[in-house]
């Protein structure tokens, strides 16, 4: 399943097949011009907020490699005050005519996915690139956001409209190895950390059997049997990456329950 991973070389021509889809959705959902302004599900975002955000993202990906590739290294601001700032770079653009900003966004991810493009083997999960927020990651890293960003904010679109939908499985299935990395970065600072173990169970590609332990240091996990666990939480690959996320409370508890509400309320939602 290695053309599924996309923290290996061998799952980049996937990752960036279904980045492509994901985006071409998002901007379809997002040219009529009744639809700039319809709500999201985003607290207080519309859908011409989502488009500010891919800019103030992609640009700012623009700025960390360029700052790797100069050997420049930037301290991180912090997943705890992602939200309230992404919200504040979101809404900054919102005196921009709709036109200007889907042609912004447009070239801003075709700038981007040439910059993907153009990693070799070596450096997708050898080069590290300082991400706004999360700090020092691997080139690869940046695909997976870019993944992220047009994969879950076309769901929070779709889902304003009140329509009935889902998200894409390939997404999905691309992104459960890196709601592992969101959790441990969303780990609140006020949580009761008094040692504890869980069993996610995931579906789908990159699915299986996880045992994650929390503690003292915060949130770890390693795939592993979980059959003597006293929980165990079971997602398909969607809902895992919803519930992450803080779109949904998804998910089938086998075993205690207290410890699978003490585990889903874990984390800060971004």
């Amino acid at each position: 399943m290695g053309e599924w991973d996309a923290m290996s070389y061998e799952g980049k021509d996937t990752i960036l097949r279904v980045v492509r889809q994901e985006a071409d959705r998002m901007f379809e959902m997002a040219e009529p011009p009744q639809a700039w302004e319809a709500p999201t599900a985003c607290h207080g975002w519309q859908t011409r907020d989502v488009i500010g955000h891919l800019v103030d993202t992609t640009e700012g990906y623009f700025e960390a490699f360029d700052a790797a590739r100069a050997q420049q290294r930037r301290e991180a601001y912090g997943v705890a005050g992602m939200g309230e700032r992404a919200n504040t770079q979101a809404t900054r653009f919102r005196a921009l005519p709709q036109a200007e900003m889907m042609e912004r966004a447009r070239t801003d991810f075709h700038k981007m996915m040439g910059i993907l493009e153009s990693i070799g083997p070596d450096e997708w999960s050898g080069f590290t690139v300082d991400h706004f927020y999360m700090g020092p990651v691997p080139a690869f890293f940046f695909a997976a956001g870019q993944l992220m960003d047009f994969a879950v904010h076309s769901w929070d679109i779709r889902e304003g409209s009140g329509a009935a939908h889902a998200l894409s499985g390939d997404a999905a299935d691309l992104l459960v190895p890196f709601m592992f990395l969101i959790w441990q970065s969303t780990v609140r600072p006020d949580a009761d950390l008094t040692p504890f173990q869980v069993g996610i169970r995931v579906g789908g590609r990159n699915g299986g059997d996880f045992a994650v332990s929390v503690g003292e240091g915060g949130m770890s996990y390693e795939q592993a049997s979980i059959d003597h666990l006293p929980t165990v939480i079971e997602f398909d690959a969607a809902s895992m990456v919803l519930t992450a996320f803080g779109r949904s409370n998804c998910g089938t508890v086998r075993g205690d329950p207290s410890l699978a509400d003490r585990y889903l309320n874990l984390f800060f939602r971004i």
